[in-house]
């Protein structure tokens, strides 16, 4: 067998870097024989089954990995089920921290993931490192946040139970995200089939998982043929069949399971029409058909094969395309310079060939760069084929591989019918420079998602899947959650019989972390404010003194006036970046933050109990609450979502979500960090930003998380905290008419006051003054009052 520090050589023209022998040691360790991955262990499997994974770049063996049997499926199961009982009863909190570890351990092995993935499927290092990778972290974070909110978005319903999930060699760690990480925030466990051919980053993915903490029985890989995947269809103990795959496959899958009461979802094969109508700039398309049918050697099962073309413009977009494909590279894939890899293996290799051999027997007209491709891997050009009838073979069935049809068209009604000619449905594209059209087009396609102007763009908050025979179902964003949940109305109640015998049980949201009490500062020191990202003076160099429930002197904080509001104003608009900033970006952010804020709950916690006199675990559990409500608000960063109106007119009315800008807010005194953490969450999780008056009597948790800001990224001036006479700074604040909206907590005369004042400029204002249940504070509620909306009309149509 070939080494693979030879194989290394020969794909990266010499020894392997650095930074890429981490996949060299994490191959030789395992003596590159690689079992099965169930229960929490690797085990060799109950027969002495194998086979060859080998590297399509120069076809030598890169490791023997186990055919999984009967019996080692049957484990599989066994130990996915035995394991559920615990994770699905385990709070969502807890299921969110776990699947944010995931996202954190896919980060730090970053370049071991892209290596391996590049080395068993052929791809170039430049999309795994760049697009891979950095979308399997994605999907574990936007998941994590499903997980925080599943109790209050997917109320009623719970896991589905055990899953088999059955993923493809085109994407083949991606495709694991997109399976397991949905799937284990709802609660489920997973048994996983990873393609034969591409198994090794499953692998590793599940051995980082369990180095993650993450329990023993909820993620079990099981490799194999299609024998191994029959075996978990057929499986009596498994609820659900989530499938990626060929449509010939998917429909065997849905006759198997039909009448077993299995829950099935499957994303199935497509042949995509990429549309270019006459006003497109054909430079940018130029570039989008690279991406649509050239990237990852066209195995994409959205990949936009099918090219209609206004006849206007056909014969200079063609000319424009053969000049870019001449500057096409193809070789191996750990050559940062290449833009296209290997086919993935020589069946598939020889499939594109045969189709491309009956394209030209039907009449098409063939057209190839000149130049020669490696002949060492399995290796295939860029192809672009023209003169091509709409019923031709190329043009209904699926190649999967980089080969382009090209069709024309005259109107947009013919192009939408060419579009729809095929039985799949699973994705299209539309370039033009009319929104008009573009609008009055993408309807009519049947494609479960239409790109404009862009092409196979993906993310975890986005559903993914097809219509027609590209199958049902969805991945990604809400929708794509719902695949894994069930309703639990015989579940409901039973437990409503069993509650009314027994005492309300505890609240279950919430984590305990082991508490200590708090070294009290010493009685000299004094907390400055914190503006524009850093701890500064307060202007007139005055502070007040914080005393505990016994009248002890814990500290002092500055004292601050209305030139120190006016100072964090400022602050505040200079961040109004961070509005534009992703959902994505602001999430990560708020977990941050919660991570830091978690390292010292125990320091915190005596804050609290110091400040307040409630007692040691009361002031645990306030802190525990504001991490569990900050992964809260993080997880709703980028699921706070608009919405499409139903007007009477032929168009679309868009719903935007937008922030509102700088606010004010004035916290309440009971739970001095949770109360300042509920409100300061939502209003910049959706991009404002804040100045935060804290407990005018108990603000040293809000002082001391200075530190925790500073700590966790926070852009300077996003986050603003002036501590001093809350009602008299609040006043100061509706009076300034550079805010845009304020929040108070607290009395009812100062309401009063807060909303008199803000008559100024009209700003809005949120005032209670009667006492909330922080611990449950959190939600839409507080993300309406932190957004406004916007609604944008959209006519469409000739």
């Amino acid at each position: 067998m070939t080494t693979v520090s030879e194989i290394f050589e020969t794909m990266a023209y010499g020894p392997a870097p650095e930074s890429d022998k981490q996949a060299l040691e994490w191959l030789e360790r395992h003596g590159r024989a690689f079992g099965l991955f169930v229960g929490g262990r690797w085990t060799k499997g109950k027969n002495s089954d194998a086979f060859d994974v080998i590297n399509p770049a120069t076809t030598a063996p890169l490791a023997r990995v186990t055919q999984a049997s009967e019996g080692d499926v049957d484990a599989a199961v066994a130990a996915a089920r035995k394991a559920l009982p615990a994770w699905s009863a385990l709070p969502g909190h807890a299921r969110a921290r776990h699947l944010y570890a995931l996202a954190r351990a896919v980060q730090k092995h970053a370049r071991l993931l892209a290596v391996l993935e590049s080395l068993d499927n052929g791809k170039s290092i430049r999309e795994t490192r760049d697009l891979d990778i950095p979308l399997v972290a994605r999907h574990f974070y936007h998941h994590a946040g499903w997980a925080q909110l599943a109790q209050s978005e997917f109320a009623g319903y719970g896991p589905v139970g055990v899953v088999g999930q059955i993923v493809p060699w085109n994407f083949p760690l991606l495709m694991v995200a997109w399976k397991i990480a949905p799937a284990l925030a709802a609660g489920n466990t997973v048994v996983l089939k990873p393609a034969e051919f591409t198994p090794l980053t499953a692998l590793c993915l599940a051995e980082l998982a369990h180095e993650a903490g993450l329990p023993a029985g909820v993620l079990n890989v099981v490799t194999g043929d299609g024998r191994t995947g029959e075996l978990i269809v057929q499986h009596p103990d498994v609820d659900k069949i989530a499938f990626t795959g060929s449509t010939e496959v998917g429909r065997i899958i849905r006759k198997a399971t039909a009448g077993s009461g299995k829950k099935l979802s499957l994303e199935l094969g497509g042949k995509s029409p990429f549309i270019v109508f006459d006003d497109a700039d054909l430079d940018s398309v130029v570039e989008g058909v690279v991406d649509a049918i050239w990237f990852n050697q066209g195995q994409v099962c959205c990949a936009g094969s099918r090219l209609l073309v206004h006849e206007g413009i056909a014969d200079r977009l063609v000319a424009k395309l053969r000049a870019r494909m001449e500057k096409l590279r193809v070789g191996p894939s750990l050559d940062k310079a290449i833009d296209m890899g290997a086919i993935v293996a020589p069946v598939q290799l020889e499939r594109i060939r045969t189709l491309v051999t009956r394209g030209v027997e039907e009449g098409a007209t063939l057209w190839q760069p000149s130049w020669a491709c490696p002949t060492d891997g399995y290796f295939y050009p860029p192809t672009l084929f023209t003169n091509v009838s709409p019923a031709a073979t190329i043009a209904q069935v699926e190649i999967f591989g980089p080969v382009l049809v090209a069709m024309t068209f005259r109107t947009p009604a013919e192009a939408v019918e060419l579009a729809n000619n095929t039985p799949y449905g699973l994705a299209a594209s539309v370039w033009t420079e009319s929104i008009n059209l573009a609008l009055d087009v993408a309807p009519k396609i049947k494609a479960g998602v239409v790109w404009i102007n862009c092409t196979n763009l993906f993310d975890a908050a986005s559903g993914f899947g097809g219509y027609r025979e590209s199958g049902f179902g969805r991945e990604g964003g809400k929708e794509g959650m719902w695949e894994y949940l069930k309703p639990q109305r015989e579940e409901r109640r039973g437990k409503r019989e069993e509650a009314s015998k027994k005492p309300a049980p505890k609240r279950a949201s919430r984590t305990t972390l082991p508490a200590s009490r708090f070294p009290l500062p010493p009685i000299d020191r004094t907390y400055k404010l914190f503006i524009g990202g850093a701890q500064v003076r307060p202007d007139q160099g005055y502070s007040r003194k914080i005393v505990g429930p016994g009248g002890a002197l814990l500290a002092e904080v500055a004292e601050g006036n209305r030139k120190d509001i006016r100072n964090a104003v400022e602050a505040a608009h200079a961040a109004a970046a961070w509005a534009h900033t992703s959902g994505h970006s602001r999430g990560q952010i708020l977990y941050y933050v919660a991570e830091n804020l978690a390292v010292r709950a125990a320091e915190f916690a005596g804050l609290v109990e110091a400040m307040t006199g409630q007692g040691e675990a009361p002031a645990q559990e306030e802190v525990d609450a504001a991490v569990a409500r900050l992964f809260s608000y993080a997880a709703w960063a980028d699921k706070y979502d608009g919405a499409v109106h139903q007007t009477p007119i032929r168009g679309v009315t868009l719903a935007m979500n937008e922030p509102i800008g700088v606010m004010g807010i004035a916290c309440p005194d009971q739970h001095p960090l949770l109360g300042l953490v509920s409100l300061v969450g939502p209003a910049v999780a959706v991009g404002n930003t804040v100045i935060v008056v804290p407990s005018e009597a108990q603000p040293l948790a809000a002082t001391e998380l200075y530190t925790v800001l500073e700590a966790s990224d926070v852009p300077a001036g996003v986050i603003n905290i002036v501590t001093g006479a809350k009602d008299a700074l609040a006043k100061v604040l509706a009076e300034h008419d550079d805010v845009d909206a304020v929040w108070y907590f607290g009395n009812r005369a100062a309401s009063a006051d807060v909303e008199r004042a803000s008559a100024g400029n009209m700003k809005r204002t949120w005032v209670e003054w009667e006492p909330r249940d922080w611990m449950e504070g959190e939600g839409r509620e507080f993300l309406r009052q932190a957004t406004q909306v916007k609604n944008i009309w959209i006519p469409y149509g000739e």
